[in-house]
């Protein structure tokens, strides 16, 4: 049992043959009862003041709590964020590469039409000139012909005939 000031001040003690002396004993039960009242005051002040700190601890942990929470969901969107980013990437080089395939594709069956045309320009510029050579040819055997120079001797004997 816990004594309290109260049983301090109200505490008789038997009375002996040469007891004590009572006023002394009375004024030291005094100090001891002010004395215990500090003691109880301050006992109370610092039990209210680590009730206040156990609360404020409480709240810091609750938000040490919620920060642990935001920095795991921070933590799991930035890697859900760099996941994402390296499938679009991904994504983005395979339809770049598809474009550039079908690029090359185009360029080069462009290219092989070019190709046959520009053969086909030569071969038809061969045959053209070996047409044009032989029409040449056949003109020119035209113009060496003897017929043209009865033609021409002929025409120089009509002359004479009409110019006389």
């Amino acid at each position: 049992m816990v004594l309290s000031p109260l049983d301090i001040h109200n505490k008789e003690f038997t009375r002996g043959f040469r007891g004590y002396n009572e006023d002394e004993v009375n004024e030291f039960l005094d100090q001891i009862i002010k004395d215990y009242e500090i003691t109880i005051r301050d006992k109370k002040g610092l039990e209210q003041e680590v009730e206040e700190l156990n609360e404020k601890i409480g709240h810091f942990m609750n938000i040490e709590e919620t920060l642990n929470k935001s920095i795991l969901v921070a933590q799991e969107t930035a890697e859900e964020v760099k996941a994402n980013a390296r499938k679009e990437a991904k994504l983005i080089i395979k339809e770049a590469e598809k474009n550039a395939d079908r690029i090359i594709n185009e360029a080069l069956t462009k290219s092989r039409k070019i190709a046959m045309e520009t053969d086909e320009l030569q071969r038809q510029a061969k045959v053209f000139r070996t047409r044009l050579k032989m029409l040449i040819e056949a003109q020119l055997d035209m113009v060496d012909n003897e017929d043209w120079e009865k033609f021409l001797e002929t025409a120089e004997d009509e002359s004479e005939i009409l110019a006389e």
